[in-house]
This record gives structure tokens, C-alpha cells and sequence, in this order.
């Protein structure tokens, strides 16, 4: 799956999602300091879901309504430790297919998932 971390996804889910075959561009790698619109429209030029722990995506992904090949998967979970987040990233998606098109939030014990306006 083609992901961009939001900068606040921590160094241990994203080295856990890429070593489980995920092919993961991390903002803070690259692009440190840009606007969640930016983190937004890059998603969507190079077709990747955003995964971020920053609930201001919510508003944005309806407002500006993304397309349906872009999705954003919000995670609401207790941060215990960043090996903790990289075990609930990794397991959270290999527990779901379709994640493209949706807003998603991973919670501690559930995984909503909303469609996106085309």
C-alpha cells in the first residue's frame, strides 16, 4: 500500500509498515514543516493514503473532498510507546482492505470507515 506519514507518525510505524511491504514516504523525511492542505494534495499527486495521528484531517478531507483514490486513516489509540503505535499500524492495516476513497480512524478496540465525497 502507498503511504505518507504525516510528520507526527512516529520513526517506529513507519520502519514497521515499510519492513511489512508498505511503500511509505514520511513527511518529516522530506517535506518537514509543510501545511496539512500540502500533506493533503501530495497524497493525492502521488496516490497515497495519509496516515497521521492529527484529527484537523477530518474537517479537511470533507471539506476539501478528496478524491476517491486518496483516503486519510486517522489513529486515535493510546500512544503507549512508538513500538506500540508500529504494532497497531501494522496490524491495522492488514486487518482492512479498501482503505483508498475512505476516512478511516483506528481506535483502540475498533476501526470506523467513512467514504470520501468523489
Amino acid at each position: 500500500m502507498r503511504l505518507l506519514a504525516n510528520e507526527n507518525f512516529p520513526l517506529d510505524a513507519v520502519e514497521a509498515l515499510r519492513t511489512d511491504g508498505h511503500d511509505v514516504a514520511w513527511i518529516r523525511e522530506d517535506s518537514r514543516g509543510i501545511s496539512d492542505d500540502k500533506v493533503l494534495h501530495r497524497a493525492q499527486e502521488e496516490n497515497r493514503i495519509v496516515i497521521t495521528f492529527d484529527k484537523d484531517f477530518g474537517e479537511l478531507a470533507f471539506r476539501s473532498k478528496l478524491p476517491a483514490q486518496s483516503g486519510v486513516i486517522l489513529f486515535r489509540i493510546t500512544p503507549i510507546s512508538p513500538q506500540y503505535i508500529a504494532q497497531v499500524a501494522v496490524q491495522a492495516l492488514a486487518s482492512q482492505s479498501g482503505w483508498a476513497g475512505h476516512f478511516s480512524v483506528v481506535e483502540d478496540t475498533r476501526i470506523r470507515m467513512t467514504p470520501l465525497m468523489k
